[in-house]
């Protein structure tokens, strides 16, 4: 890692997010988990504050960090509110040093607002607010005048930065720092791969991921139909039974699996799918974890981080959003054509190595805690 100079006490930061550990632990939790992990060697003490339906009484230790939850009252368009929210917050913001924010959440905005804690303030930008577009509209002067008041802001790929039309006015203060992994991480345990090995052979398609509004689940479904291609889908979450009708006897509904199952399920498949059609899908977290694994990827064309994880032509190929006919073409594509896949598969785990280390994350985001905290200074 690189060195950066530790202050004479260590700096605290409170992360902000809707959900953690643990309740949660899937893309943006696990980005907020490395960072309160990896920052420790660096002299920062984190902690994190979110919601749960059953919090935990008081503070509790997360690995080298800890977490604390008030009560999630209500959940409405996709976010949690909180009454006690407001009490627990502002404690533990005048604890903070530094107060990180990671969007979207718009009680979030609300609480940095009615806090008025004054310390200095960081916010990942990780995704635009797509779903709700009525609400949106509604929420824009609370949203701007949060992210006004940010010391800085953070973008996970310059893809989103260029793409985003609310990035757009906060250009002068936003930077980029790539999400980043550990790596591609130990072996498969031998017994876990031959049993997958068993079950599904070495030739199919992997897409891993809750099945969420715009994960595209949808037109893989329809591509496998196609081709006849066989295709594991695994993640947490049912379903939808419209869905369920469209899986053809290729097509494998794995379910949750652990990740010793996901690191075997990566190591025996040919390419991994990533059919995410809407923007909501801002960087993609499991399309990473692919090309740490040295797997070619297919994407879709979102102006989001996928597309700076997946180089179309290099690492994989990149594909009209929602479009079960490009997706069926690329998968055949890549299928009948093992040169192809080893080359694009190289390229992909090089890429990740250059670009997407954790500990890089972690060093880029410790300078920017102590150069904000310096100029408030």
């Amino acid at each position: 890692m690189r060195p950066i100079p530790s202050p004479e006490h260590p700096v605290k930061v409170l992360h902000v997010f809707k959900t953690y550990l643990p309740d949660s632990f899937t893309g943006i939790e696990r980005v907020i988990w490395q960072l309160a992990q990896g920052s420790a060697a660096h002299g920062v003490s984190s902690g994190v504050f979110f919601l749960s339906r059953e919090p935990k009484a008081g503070r509790y230790a997360v690995g080298d960090h800890w977490a604390e939850a008030a009560r999630q009252d209500l959940y409405v368009a996709s976010t949690g509110i909180s009454l006690s929210a407001f009490s627990h917050f502002s404690r533990l913001a005048r604890e903070a040093d530094l107060v990180h924010y990671h969007y979207p959440w718009p009680l979030m905005d609300l609480l940095h607002h009615a806090a008025r804690h004054g310390k200095p303030s960081v916010a990942t930008y990780h995704s635009d607010i797509v779903k709700q577009k009525r609400l949106r509209h509604f929420y824009a002067p609370l949203m701007h005048s949060f992210l006004e008041r940010m010391d800085a802001i953070v973008a996970t790929s310059p893809n989103y930065v260029h793409s985003s039309p609310v990035l757009a006015r906060y250009r002068d203060k936003t930077s980029v720092i790539p999400i980043g992994l550990d790596g591609a991480g130990a072996p498969p345990d031998p017994a876990t791969l031959d049993s997958w090995r068993q079950r599904l052979g070495d030739r199919f398609f992997l897409f891993v991921g809750a099945p969420r509004y715009y994960k595209g689940i949808e037109f893989l479904l329809r591509a496998a139909k196609t081709t006849g291609l066989p295709v594991a889908i695994a993640g947490q979450g049912e379903l939808d039974p419209d869905l369920k009708a469209l899986a053809g006897t290729n097509v494998h509904l794995l379910g949750r699996v652990s990740d010793d199952d996901k690191a075997a399920l990566l190591a025996l498949s040919q390419a991994f799918v990533f059919p995410s059609q809407l923007r909501s899908e801002a960087f993609g977290v499991a399309l990473l974890e692919a090309a740490f694994a040295g797997k070619p990827m297919i994407s879709c064309e979102l102006g989001t981080g996928t597309s700076y994880i997946n180089i179309d032509g290099q690492t994989g190929i990149v594909i009209p959003p929602a479009d079960a006919d490009a997706l069926g073409t690329a998968m055949q594509r890549l299928d009948g054509d093992v040169e192809m896949r080893s080359r694009f598969g190289a390229a992909a785990r090089a890429r990740a190595e250059d670009l997407f280390r954790a500990e890089t994350m972690i060093d880029d985001y410790v300078s920017l805690y102590r150069r904000v905290i310096e100029e408030r200074r």
